[in-house]
C-alpha cells in the first residue's frame, strides 16, 4: 500500500528538495509584532531576518493540535497512511501535538494509518534524514523499512552549533545574565550539540569566534563516519548590511571539505537557509551566526 511522507520546516529543506519529491511540510508557527506567520508559507527566511533586525516582537509556538488535525484529516478521508517526521520533542511540543491531533482522527477514521516519528533532530540534521528516506521511498522501500531507517539516521545524525553573541541565550533563559556578560567578555564561545534527547546542550567552550568555528570542523573530522561518502548539511541566516540585508554563508563548505582529514574531501555539502522557527526556538542568532553542520556520525543514542 502506499503511504505519504510527510514533515515541518523546522528541516530547513531547500526548496528544490521539496518540489522535486513534492514532500508535504507543515509550516511552523510565528508571531510577530502580534501577528501570526507561517514559515516558508506567508514569511520567507529573507523577510524574517530583515525583520528581526528592525527589533521586532518576535515570539514561536509549535504546531498545535488544530493545525495537525488540517494537515492529517485529507489523508484519512482518503484512506491514505502517512509517516509524520517530527521536530524534535527536547526543543517543542510538537510530537505531542501530532499525537492528539492523531487519536482526534482516529475517533472519526478509526482505519487511518499514521506513524509518528520523533526525529529528536532539528534544522538541517532533521532535513538530511527526511532526504535519505525519501530516496528510499523514491527506489520503492515499504513504509515498515522506511520506519526503521528513520530511526537508524536520526540516531546517528550529529548537530554541531556555535554562537557569536551569548545575548539571545540569555534572553532565552538558557543562560543566566552573570555568565552572559562573564562570557562575553572573555570571548567564549560555546559548542552546542543535540543530545541524546534532542536538546541544545553546550559541550564545550572555546575561546575566540575562529577558535569556535575551526572547532566545529574538528569535530566533523572526530565523529563523521565515511564522510568522503557522506552529504554534509550546512544552514546560513542573514545579517544587517547598509541598505539591506546579506546572507551569512556558512563556515564554508570547502572547510568541511578541505579542513577536515583526507577521508572528508569527497563529501557534498547541502546548503540552506534557517527558518524563522529554528532561529527563534534556538534562542540566538544561534543559526544565523553560527555555520553549523549536520552529518552522520556514531550512534548518539544509548
Amino acid at each position: 500500500m502506499s503511504y505519504k511522507i510527510v514533515t515541518d520546516s523546522a528541516t530547513d529543506l531547500p526548496k528544490e528538495i521539496i518540489e522535486k519529491y513534492k514532500l508535504h511540510v507543515i509550516p511552523t508557527p510565528v508571531t510577530i509584532n502580534g501577528t501570526d506567520y507561517f514559515d516558508g508559507k506567508t514569511i520567507l527566511p529573507a523577510d524574517f531576518y530583515r525583520i528581526q533586525a528592525e527589533g521586532a516582537d518576535i515570539k514561536t509556538y509549535h504546531i498545535n493540535q488544530f493545525m495537525f488535525r488540517e494537515n492529517f484529516e485529507p489523508y484519512a478521508k482518503a484512506g491514505e497512511e502517512v509517516v509524520y517526521l517530527c521536530f524534535s520533542t527536547g526543543i517543542a511540543g510538537t510530537f505531542n501535538a501530532a499525537n492528539l491531533a492523531r487519536e482526534e482522527l482516529l475517533e472519526e477514521y478509526p482505519d487511518f494509518r499514521i506513524t509518528i516519528i520523533d526525529s529528536k533532530c532539528a534544522s538541517m540534521g532533521f532535513g538530511l534524514g527526511v532526504i535519505k528516506l525519501l530516496e528510499m521511498q523514491e527506489k520503492g522501500a515499504p513504509k515498515d523499512l522506511i520506519v526503521e531507517a528513520a530511526r537508524f539516521f536520526f540516531d546517528h545524525m550529529e548537530h554541531i552549533v556555535t554562537v557569536d553573541t551569548l545575548e539571545y541565550l540569555y534572553r532565552g533563559g538558557r543562560l543566566s545574565r552573570t555568565s552572559a556578560v562573564l562570557g562575553g567578555v572573555l570571548d567564549l564561545k560555546p559548542i552546542i550539540e543535540v543530545n541524546d534527547d534532542g536538546a541544545l546542550v553546550a559541550i564545550e567552550k572555546v575561546r575566540g569566534r575562529m577558535k569556535s568555528l575551526k572547532r566545529c570542523v574538528e569535530i566533523v573530522g572526530e565523529r563523521g563516519v565515511n564522510l568522503e561518502k557522506q552529504t554534509i548539511g550546512l544552514v546560513h541566516g542573514y545579517h544587517r548590511i547598509p541598505g539591506g540585508l546579506c546572507h551569512r554563508s556558512p563556515y564554508g563548505s570547502r572547510h568541511y571539505r578541505n579542513r577536515v582529514p583526507q577521508r572528508g574531501r569527497g563529501a557534498v555539502c547541502l546548503l540552506s537557509p534557517v527558518e524563522s522557527r529554528i532561529e527563534t526556538a534556538a534562542d540566538c542568532s544561534a543559526f544565523a551566526e553560527q555555520r553549523p553542520p549536520f552529518f552522520l556520525g556514531k550512534k548518539r543514542k544509548s
